[in-house]
């Protein structure tokens, strides 16, 4: 069988996969909400989510560094990657061990095509089409629930020393736009730029992720020290930054989100 992933790159499996091993959290997640927790080989040290699988599963690294020996030992059918978590030269490593589909999502109908094709590439059709039903109405709702709010000029720090935050062109600032935040950076050349204490100056709100970096309290009054009475806020980064079934929780999270703001 031949399928496609998000890179356009063609993938030829002659079954349906029964041994995954997953190098993205998100996706990882994914995967047993659709049902394919058993067919899970391999995780990162990232998955936490849910949270005994680390313990049932064999964790062969992070989302930059593998132990590739580990990988090859589990022998598995297929292996899950994302063009930003996991490297270009890691990819082309693991096709030497099993065949590679790889993700790449930037905005909420790159989810939902993620899900209709792990549908396919699992047979779990059925199950990603309620996914997808599901993500859909959810998104639809939080819509109609914030066509009235105000925009607001954000920053979104996603790390400290150097200061980074979220550009243009990734997941985060797409669901930062949802939330009616126009985010300050979004004009920069880099999806992730580093940036200085001034120039969140220019934000009506600054937001501060749980990763990967993890700001605390601490380090919101070390920014007011300098920005004065800037409102800054502390938000849970996976609601921002998993691509998958999270987005269906995601959107109560950002209505209380907004309740706090406004």
């Amino acid at each position: 069988m031949t399928f496609t992933d998000q890179l356009h790159r063609k993938i030829v499996i002659p079954k349906t996969p029964s041994g995954i091993v997953s190098l993205v959290p998100s996706q990882t997640e994914l995967l047993v909400d659709l049902g394919l927790e058993a067919s899970i080989v391999g995780v990162t040290k990232f998955c936490v989510h849910p949270s005994h699988l680390r313990k049932q599963k064999t964790v062969v690294g992070g989302t930059k560094q593998v132990h590739f020996d580990k990988i090859r030992q589990l022998k598995p059918d297929i292996i899950i990657c994302n063009k930003e978590e996991n490297t270009q030269e890691m990819v082309a490593a693991l096709e030497a061990i099993a065949p590679v589909w790889v993700s790449d999502v930037k905005d909420i109908e790159d989810v939902l095509q993620m899900i209709q094709y792990f549908g396919e590439l699992f047979s779990v059709e059925t199950r990603a089409k309620k996914l997808i039903s599901r993500i859909k109405t959810e998104h639809s709702l939080f819509n109609g629930a914030v066509k009235q709010t105000p925009e607001l000029n954000v920053a979104y720090l996603i790390w400290k020393d150097p200061y980074m935050a979220a550009g243009s062109d990734n997941f985060i600032n797409t669901l930062l736009t949802l939330n009616k935040f126009q985010n300050i950076f979004n004009k920069s050349n880099n999806r992730y730029p580093e940036i200085s204490v001034e120039q969140l100056q220019a934000a009506d709100l600054i937001l501060l992720s749980s990763e990967p970096y993890p700001f605390q309290q601490k380090h919101i009054d070390e920014l007011s020290q300098t920005l004065g009475n800037k409102k800054i806020l502390l938000v849970d980064g996976e609601y921002f930054s998993w691509y998958g079934s999270r987005l269906i929780i995601a959107f109560e999270y950002f209505k209380s989100l907004q309740k706090t703001i406004h």
